[in-house]
């Protein structure tokens, strides 16, 4: 089992025992996290959908993130991640309620560097509780193994911010 499938495990067991929805924003990633999570039997209860914002205008018609800002800074950018994060938490709610939590990743798989970011530069954005976070990552390795650990991260900074 990967680490990333046990994170998965952990994530969907303490959001169902919780009573607490995700919904997820995907660049670099393109989709992996939102199939990691799904791979979890029981998944359905807890995770409200994904939106795959690969191309950067999507980031603005999708999920709301400030055009502006995506033109000053770059997809690649902490307040870039924190606007996904809340953008597809309002999106993908139920009933006119937001999702509990939303987790976005954007970044710089390679092979080569983006907008003078470089190559494993990643930021994952989670709102939950009121707060919007960012968490800066540098990572090392190729094209497969940045968007794998980026997966990892993810999952695991969203089961940090749970209270116990």
């Amino acid at each position: 089992m990967s680490d990333s499938h046990e994170l998965a495990v952990r994530l969907i067991g303490e959001l169902t025992r919780r009573r607490l929805t995700i919904a997820v924003a995907e660049s670099l990633t393109g989709g992996l996290v939102v199939a990691e999570l799904v791979s979890v039997p029981g998944a359905s209860a807890v995770v409200r959908g994904a939106v795959v914002a690969y191309a950067t205008e999507l980031k603005t018609s999708l999920l709301g993130v400030d055009a502006d800002l995506l033109a000053e800074r770059s997809p690649i950018d902490p307040e870039v991640a924190r606007q996904m994060a809340e953008g597809v938490r309002q999106r993908l709610g139920h009933d006119g309620a937001p999702a509990d939590i939303g987790l976005a990743t954007t970044g710089v798989a390679g092979p080569d560097t983006q907008d003078g970011h470089p190559v494993g530069e990643v930021w994952i954005g989670v709102a939950f509780g009121g707060a919007v976070t960012a968490h800066g990552l540098r990572l090392k390795g190729d094209r497969a193994s940045i968007r794998s650990a980026s997966v990892s991260e993810s999952l695991a900074r969203v089961l940090e911010l749970l209270p116990e």
